[in-house]
């Protein structure tokens, strides 16, 4: 399901299509949307937005993948800056290999990291070949 699909209020009317899709969006649009690479081979999908509050700026997206029906699912948290939104198929890319982010450091649903630990940071942005700001 698209972002379109789940706009709910009609708030994204076309504007001349000045970006890769609205101008702004809900987050909550966006949960669920799925995450292909540059192969287009489904990655995961959307399960959260994550929100740094000392900057007003989207930190990260987490992403599920694996498990059937949630069980046994495992969870990565993707920099923001990693994601590029693909209008035209409605979902999101991600420019990395299906075996790396197999091999990707993740969580599960019961052990989520302290993602405002420096070093965690680090490590992530670092996986992912984005800059830690």
């Amino acid at each position: 399901m698209s972002y379109e699909e789940r706009d709910a209020y009609g708030m994204y009317v076309d504007n001349g299509h000045k970006g890769p899709g609205p101008e702004l969006m809900g987050a909550d649009t966006l949960i669920g949307d799925h995450v292909h690479n540059m192969q287009n081979e489904h990655l995961g999908e959307i399960k959260e937005i994550m929100l740094d509050m000392r900057t007003g700026k989207i930190a990260y997206a987490v992403m599920s993948s694996g498990g059937v029906l949630s069980i046994g699912e495992k969870l990565f948290a993707v920099p923001w800056d990693a994601l590029k939104l693909d209008t035209v198929n409605k979902q999101f890319r991600l420019d990395i290999d299906k075996e790396k982010i197999e091999n990707a450091p993740g969580f599960d649903t019961d052990h989520w990291p302290d993602m405002a630990n420096p070093q965690w940071k680090n490590q992530i942005h670092s996986y992912y070949g984005t800059p830690a700001i």
